[in-house]
């Protein structure tokens, strides 16, 4: 019995997965168990900010899964405390709190504006307001946040007092507002939506309407943030601060961690017992996410993602003039979406017998999601294959 037929036996078909059993990996190449290599630019939907099997980070999790792993949020640990003073620093917010996954921080925060808004705006103030089209996670509150129906499928009744609006469309936004909205979480750039960046003046609005009525601005960048769109978080590139930000995908590498950052003013209502996490931060995935954004940070990486991503969309944008199917390329840094008027499934099941792992993004759009460290080679390399799929 092959290993897709006894997998199919025992878990749930929660994902329709492609018949690939991956068996090793490096850097941006992966190798199924029948030996054959795949370019990665899927990276774990964006999660293998370092690619695999990177030596650096291999070292980091081996020396910290020498010493200690889990003691429960109950006690310290440095690993943790090093991690949230560095995500603070660079954030330019105030304190962290960590949990499991993307799905968890958007929770997190969600649940935070609630409180914030009961306790420090009115009793009444309660209302979220989330975009058309966004994706916040599959928990309760997060697929309630989310804009998109076919995620809600079968799970009504949702979570009350949550609305959403278009996306980039400040007048439909305020006509939403209330006395009662508590909090306003967006995605800088729309990720499972399909690649939309946020536009600049938008979010420069949204920002100032919820310093005039008080009401608190999440940003989710469980996707775009780490380093993903060439800057830490996307809002760096806008020039725009929310009072919470999420995080997760990139934070650990590969290794499970999320959380959320929030201005001290925000963080203060979350008081002992009302929110919690026993795996949350724990000191093994502290200390792999700290070798991340070590990575990250160090000098001119940044300045190599923006380039990369401009290489790659420039590329994209090249293949319009022999493929009229393709409608735009969108995105930021290493997050690009080109909008195909085409059968998205045919072009990515052709990608991967190339031997080019790529998903959809959205009704319209493929992904490209590479590992942070793809090289120019890597990329024309994809780029070709993609031409050939169209």
């Amino acid at each position: 019995m092959d290993l897709i037929t006894r997998g199919n036996k025992v878990i749930m078909e929660t994902y329709k997965r492609f018949p690939l059993v991956f068996d090793k990996g490096q850097g941006c190449v992966l190798t199924d168990n029948n030996g054959k290599e795949y370019l990665d630019f899927v990276a774990g939907i964006a999660v293998d900010a370092l690619g695999h099997s990177h030596p650096g980070l291999l070292a980091a999790m081996q020396a910290q899964m020498e010493k200690l792993v889990h003691i429960s949020n109950l006690y310290w640990s440095e690993p943790g405390i090093e991690l949230a003073e560095m995500l603070t620093k660079a954030s330019g917010l105030d304190k962290v709190f960590f949990c499991n996954s993307g799905a968890e921080a958007c929770e997190a925060a969600l649940k935070l504006c609630r409180v914030y808004g009961k306790l420090k705006k009115n009793k009444e103030a309660v209302e979220i307001i989330a975009m058309e089209q966004s994706f916040h996670g599959r928990t309760y509150a997060a697929i309630t946040a989310t804009g998109q129906p076919k995620y809600q499928e079968n799970l009504e009744p949702l979570m009350p007092e949550i609305s959403h609006v278009p996306y980039n469309d400040i007048g439909a936004l305020k006509a939403q507002i209330s006395p009662k909205t508590c909090g306003i979480i967006l995605e800088p750039i729309q990720g499972e939506g399909g690649i939309y960046p946020a536009d600049p003046d938008y979010l420069k609005e949204v920002r100032k309407i919820c310093d005039e009525q008080n009401i608190v601005l999440i940003f989710d960048e469980v996707q775009t943030g780490i380093g993903r769109s060439g800057k830490l978080f996307a809002y760096q590139q806008y020039g725009v601060v929310p009072d919470v930000v999420t995080m997760a995908k990139g934070l650990g590498g590969g290794v499970p961690i999320g959380g959320i950052i929030a201005k001290d003013h925000v963080a203060e209502v979350f008081t002992p017992g009302t929110h919690a996490s026993t795996f949350g931060g724990n000191p093994f995935v502290t200390a792999t996410a700290k070798y991340v954004i070590e990575t990250l940070t160090a000098p001119g990486f940044f300045e190599a993602v923006v380039e990369k991503g401009d290489y790659l969309k420039s590329k994209l944008e090249a293949l319009k003039k022999d493929h009229p199917t393709i409608k735009e390329v969108r995105g930021m840094g290493l997050i690009v979406g080109i909008q195909i008027d085409a059968d998205l499934g045919a072009i990515v099941a052709k990608a991967m017998e190339k031997g080019l792992l790529l998903i959809t993004a959205g009704s319209n759009a493929i992904r490209f999601v590479p590992p942070l460290v793809v090289t120019k080679a890597e990329i024309d390399q994809a780029v070709q294959i993609f031409s050939e799929c169209l």
